[in-house]
């Protein structure tokens, strides 16, 4: 009963999201349509889209897992991945808007002028992207195995099926429609559960069982504790910045008014959701603590209702909770596909296959790409993946942004350098946790939250660099400087301001 139901779900799931999509293709006709959706999208759509693609597998399984596994020192990946967009409000949403660029190798071109610039940052989106990619083929494997006994590679085609579909045949417009539907099935999804398993816990007596342990409810326990937490604080609150599917979404908003005004709406909609999975983890450490032991916290969203409710309305429940974390991996994936896809078009397929068809062929190329990987490296948790990519993100695009935006002194040798520094140091960080190495003391701390020690590094030899190359600051630096952070309503080119109407 409960397999069928579950798959019932996700079946209904991805039939909606290929319908979604369907409807999406027939408003998709212009190269602007696939890779910004015209820049026709507005506040709240923009906002629900992104509240879909970037409340990943980490948000959806991941969260409720480390909090049930670590505690209290694992709310900082809801906090974090929240507060990264208060510090995009504030300091990129809009001038970035403003750059009327298509991507962030096209802000880069933009702003230092430089081709070389320009190809680094291609390749950190592809790779970024692959990272980010990779938890939620994992998370889609291992939801499909927990409520319906599949092999766990099922569910990570799956999703690259669907996802494919959508992303080749209707582009940014297409998934735009398609992430805002999902946000809401998330959202609907996790919190009926979770209110009706607040009922049973309530008629229960409120129970508090395995809440009270040390090693669970006071923060900053444990070798190189501090270290470890302002790290993926540093990851999660710049890395949010520097990530492609969320950055490429301020493109398609019509004006930076907007911009600010769709942000505004993530920090409501995100600050809303996180409070979900957060509980569903002190929920985990009451009724199914024993995950810890076996190593499947990353499942106890997914397994509470059986262990709360059983009977016949735990099937119902599970389906629901297994319906939403499709959703999460395929809105998630939708943007990643589509923000690689994107590069990979401009800046290597499109002049041999033009820019729609090497979009698609862009799209295939990342997800199988990200297919094979996903087979390499499973069992690395959920959570932890997504915040790798972070960490990466933080290191390479963050400083870019933030000095770019905000620095006339940037120079293409310094972006180059701070970009490489920052992504090859993060990198092997990353690649050496994903192939399982381990080290202890100091070292391992480094490898498990690069962050803290790669973020700077990467700013400093941006400026460093920067500094004693200040001969060759961009020919038009003034212009851009104006282009970024005055309204759209004043042409750069002619000198003229046209009030909006």
């Amino acid at each position: 009963m409960r397999e069928v139901t579950s798959l019932a779900a996700v079946i209904v799931v991805a039939a909606a999201t290929l319908g979604v999509g369907v409807f999406g293709l027939r408003v998709s006709r212009t190269t602007s349509d696939f890779f910004v959706a015209s820049r026709r999208v507005g506040p709240f759509l923009n906002a629900s889209a992104i509240g879909g693609e970037y409340l990943s597998a980490a948000s959806f399984l991941g969260v409720a897992g480390v909090v049930l596994l670590r505690g209290v020192d694992m709310l900082w990946y809801p906090i974090g991945w929240t507060a990264g967009y208060l510090l995009l409000l504030v300091f990129v949403a809009a001038p970035l808007r403003r750059s009327g660029a298509y991507t962030l190798p096209d802000f880069a071109e933009f702003r230092v002028e430089s081709q070389a610039a320009r190809q680094v940052a291609s390749w950190l989106v592809c790779l970024i992207g692959a990272l980010y990619l990779v938890p939620q083929f994992e998370g889609a494997g291992l939801t499909l195995s927990a409520v319906t006994g599949a092999p766990t590679w099922v569910g990570a085609v799956l999703v690259a099926f669907v996802v494919l579909a959508n992303v080749v045949a209707g582009g940014m417009r297409s998934i735009t429609l398609v992430q805002a539907f999902q946000y809401w099935i998330k959202l609907c999804a996790l919190l009926v559960p979770a209110l009706i398993l607040w009922v049973v816990w309530h008629h229960d007596g409120s129970p508090t069982r395995n809440l009270h342990s040390s090693d669970w409810v006071e923060p900053l326990q444990g070798p190189h504790a501090t270290y470890l937490t302002y790290s993926l604080i540093l990851a999660t609150f710049l890395g949010t910045m520097g990530l492609p599917h969320v950055v490429v979404r301020f493109y398609t908003n019509p004006d930076g008014r907007s911009a600010r005004r769709t942000t505004l709406a993530v920090l409501a909609m995100l600050s809303l959701f996180y409070l979900l999975p957060t509980a569903y983890g002190a929920f985990g450490r009451i009724y199914a603590s024993d995950l810890v032991a076996s190593g499947r916290t990353d499942s106890v969203v997914l397994e509470l209702p059986d262990r709360v409710f059983g009977g016949s309305g735990a099937p119902l429940l599970t389906a629901l909770l297994g319906a939403g974390a499709f959703a999460a991996f395929l809105s998630t994936s939708s943007g990643l596909v589509v923000s690689i896809s994107g590069v990979l078009s401009q800046d290597v397929l499109s002049r041999r296959f033009g820019s729609v068809t090497g979009f698609r062929i862009g799209g295939v190329l990342a997800a199988g790409g990200a297919l094979l990987l996903a087979a390499g490296t499973r069992g690395l948790p959920v959570a932890h993946a997504v915040e790798l990519a972070f960490a990466v993100a933080a290191s390479t695009f963050c400083p870019l942004l933030l000095l770019g935006i905000w620095w006339r002194g940037l120079t293409a040798r310094g972006a180059i350098v701070g970009m490489v520094g920052g992504g090859i140091l993060s990198g092997a960080a990353v690649l050496a946790v994903m192939v399982g190495a381990h080290a202890g003391g100091w070292p391992g701390a480094l490898l498990a939250q690069p962050a803290l020690a790669t973020v700077p590094v990467a700013f400093a030899l941006m400026v460093g660099v920067s500094l004693a190359d200040r001969a060759r600051i961009p020919l038009h630096v003034g212009r851009a400087m104006v282009r970024l952070h005055l309204p759209e309503a004043v042409d750069v080119d002619r000198g003229t301001y046209e009030p909006i109407a």
